[in-house]
């Protein structure tokens, strides 16, 4: 693919970063958008999406980071240089997650009411940064012979070269763009606030455990090889989701 959209003297602007922006950007629009529809104040919007895509970048490559240890030890500088890829999606949820709950509840907003804003626009900004992945060639899959299969030449992508390989990357953003369609036609029907974000918690983790069976980069082991670092989190997250989901039905329904 394409890694590079231009060098000019050494300088290179990289399509992984430009399109990863390009997804921070159309989430945090749609967010905007969503908040001024339910009454929230755009400032606090703004500021919120700052903070969350700050944590969610560090969360994302500290997980990363983690899981290929030895080889960032060895090459500590490869640290900071994330617009050639190398961020892991569940790590960066936890410290959007997290940032979020200490944010929305220091600024007295509804926990459930900015959740629900925020969800749709996260699955947007994902759909189009996973483009950029294939680009990089980062989150790649495994060899296959099926009629979709890829195969990446540029001596700086991240994927095997010279191998049919599945496009996993283009199967998460396909799966987001439908995530976000079936939350933007949700979102005017939920019944309880906080019921979006969960039901994109929900989908969102049940296309990563499938995808996991057709991802062939490392990411990282658990139980002995059982499962993977995102499966294991995928897995705790939909418990989660699903557990206040039945909770809230059943405190609406009494």
């Amino acid at each position: 693919m394409f890694p590079e959209l231009i060098r000019l003297d050494g300088f290179a602007l990289h399509t992984y970063g430009v399109l990863v922006a390009t997804g921070f950007l159309a989430g945090v629009a749609f967010s905007l958008r969503e908040g001024r529809r339910v009454g929230l104040d755009p400032e606090q919007v703004l500021n919120l999406c700052f903070y969350l895509v700050l944590s969610a970048i560090v969360g994302s490559r500290l997980l990363y980071i983690l899981m290929y240890l030895d080889e960032y030890l060895r090459s500590p500088l490869e640290i900071v240089k994330i617009w050639k890829g190398g961020l892991v999606f569940s790590g960066g949820l936890i410290g959007a997650l997290i940032t979020g709950l200490l944010y929305v509840r220091r600024h007295g907003m509804g926990v459930g009411t900015v959740a629900d804003v925020m969800a749709p626009g996260i699955a947007l900004g994902q759909a189009i940064g996973r483009i950029g992945c294939f680009f990089a060639g980062c989150c790649y899959g495994r060899p296959t012979d099926a009629f979709c299969a890829v195969v990446f030449n540029h001596p700086q992508t991240l994927a095997p070269i010279g191998i049919p390989i599945h496009p996993t990357q283009l199967y998460a953003s396909a799966a987001l763009f439908m995530i976000f369609g079936i939350l933007w036609a949700f979102r005017s029907r939920k019944r309880w606030d906080g019921q979006v974000m969960c039901l994109y918690l929900s989908l969102h983790s049940v296309v990563r455990l499938i995808l996991e069976h057709f991802r062939d980069d490392y990411r990282g082991e658990v139980l002995g090889g059982l499962l993977t670092v995102t499966q294991t989190t995928s897995l705790l997250i939909l418990a989660a989701s699903l557990a206040v989901w039945i909770h809230a039905g059943r405190r609406r329904s009494k």
